[in-house]
């Protein structure tokens, strides 16, 4: 029996198909967490660019749309567990497909540290102790443990968080979005288009680039509507709207989110000075006093919580579909299925220690949000466009989609604009921006990529395990 849509080779699918459209949608919308990136990366986005800071939602939107709607298509023809690797598998080849795999893996990996770092600070205020470096890395820890618990139960369980995640989100966004504009607004929409000083005497570009990681880290997720496609009724359908629709909700919430908390902020020379270090925090006790802070505090740690989940299980998948396809070392462990639960539970493992181990390496390095939070948005990017480019190439040498969901003749325009947004992201996350640090913590974003790729490829030409696995390779370039 093959998967639907799988084509011909395939083996046959150990997941339930548990997983309804909602809930598809509501694990893109909490793995791509408008409240997530904002209240992670709103002091730093606006200290570094000022207010201006919020269109880099509107321009990383826009280009990750594009993307989506390339994923849409292969989604539809490939609905296979672990997205992008079985993409670039059956897209372009079984090489190419690896080192996808590869990158993306270890991106998610730093991905579900960032998020549970993120939410350290939260979890210190809500509890009422004084946040410091070594209790972040212990609260990002904990929360990771509590999350691969939840995924341990299931699909189903897996759903249910995604939809709470969903709801907590949806309330962390708008309903404290509309208390801030109607009870704790200074300014007008006209603070949009004025740097408040940022730039100093020069161009304002280079300034907002710098700001832009606030709108790169958030369009990401929507992916997680493909990585568990096996587990999807009608996943040709479902997952391509999923993935729109998490682009257009997510987005708007978390532009919304942004809108509010800025136009909340009193002083943006103080924020940009750094005098007031902690904006978000500020605002949310001038505005609700200290109980209500606390309880948006509560709801914000549901929405880094969802989060975590969401990037487990898209993890554990691509780590599961990785070892059922013999990629990868340890594959006959990582590729036990637990039939009781209907998960791969030593790839969930490695998805709940390796973040662990690496939020306690953070501890060597100075802002270790900021560096963590770009190596996993560079190593995200990458992949994707890894994708992208597989998918511009098959089409040059004749691949026409066949899957539910088809872009028809705006395809190829559509691959290319989605391919030049990845390679200018790339190049902006990477681009160093502390000359005054030593040299390999200005450019330990580009370092840790390199570390990554390199190994890689010495371990893929040295195991040639990249050649195992029966699973159809270059399958959608016509023979």
């Amino acid at each position: 029996m093959t998967a639907p849509g799988a084509g011909a080779g395939e083996k046959k699918s150990e997941f339930r198909k548990e997983m309804g459209p909602w809930a598809n949608f509501a694990l893109g919308f909490t793995y791509l967490s408008p409240v997530v990136s904002t209240y992670t990366l709103f002091g730093m986005a606006l200290a570094d660019g000022g207010p201006p800071m919020i269109w880099a939602f509107v321009m990383a939107g826009c280009g990750q749309f594009l993307v989506a709607l390339v994923f849409g298509e292969v989604v539809a023809q490939y609905p296979v567990a672990g997205g992008v690797y079985p993409w670039a598998r059956r897209l372009w080849g079984k090489r190419w497909a690896w080192m996808t795999g590869w990158v993306y893996m270890w991106a998610l990996l730093v991905t579900i540290t960032s998020v549970a770092y993120g939410a350290g600070p939260y979890i210190a205020i809500l509890l009422g102790f004084r946040p410091t470096v070594h209790t972040t890395v212990l609260c990002t820890v904990a929360l990771i443990v509590i999350a691969v618990l939840i995924n341990y139960a299931g699909t189903k369980a897996l759903s249910t968080a995604a939809l709470i995640g969903f709801s907590a989100e949806l309330l962390g966004a708008l309903v404290v979005g509309v208390i801030l504009l109607t009870t704790h607004r200074f300014h007008g929409l006209g603070v949009l288009f004025d740097d408040f000083g940022a730039a100093g005497d020069g161009s304002y570009l280079p300034v907002f680039l710098g700001a832009a990681i606030i709108g790169f880290y958030q369009y990401y997720g929507f992916e997680a509507c493909g990585d568990v496609a096996e587990e999807v009724k009608h996943p040709g359908k479902v997952i391509p709207k999923a993935m729109r629709r998490t682009i257009y909700v997510g987005g708007a919430a978390a532009t919304f989110t942004c809108l509010t908390l800025l136009l909340a902020v009193v002083d943006y020379r103080a924020v940009i000075s750094g005098e007031d270090s902690d904006p978000v925090v500020r605002v949310l006790f001038d505005a609700l006093g200290e109980a209500g802070a606390r309880t948006v505090m509560a709801v914000v740690l549901i929405s880094f919580l969802s989060c975590t989940i969401s990037l487990q299980a898209a993890a554990g998948r691509l780590i599961y579909s990785y070892a059922r396809d013999e990629m990868i070392i340890g594959h006959r462990l990582l590729r036990t299925f637990s039939a009781a639960r209907a998960v791969p539970p030593y790839a969930l493992l490695v998805a709940a220690v390796v973040p662990a181990l690496i939020a306690v390496g953070s501890l060597i390095s100075t802002d270790a949000l900021t560096k963590i939070v770009s190596f996993a948005i560079l190593g995200i990017y990458g992949a994707f466009q890894m994708v992208v480019l597989a998918a511009l190439r098959a089409r040059l040498k004749g691949w026409k989609p066949s899957g539910e969901y088809r872009l028809g003749r705006w395809g190829l325009l559509v691959n290319v604009g989605a391919l030049a947004y990845g390679i200018f992201a790339v190049v902006n996350i990477a681009w160093p921006r502390t000359p005054e640090a030593a040299w390999y913590d200005n450019w330990i974003v580009l370092l840790s990529g390199g570390v990554v790729v390199v190994a890689g490829l010495v371990y893929m030409f040295t195991t040639h395990h990249y050649g195992r696995g029966d699973a159809p390779s270059g399958s959608a370039v016509p023979g």
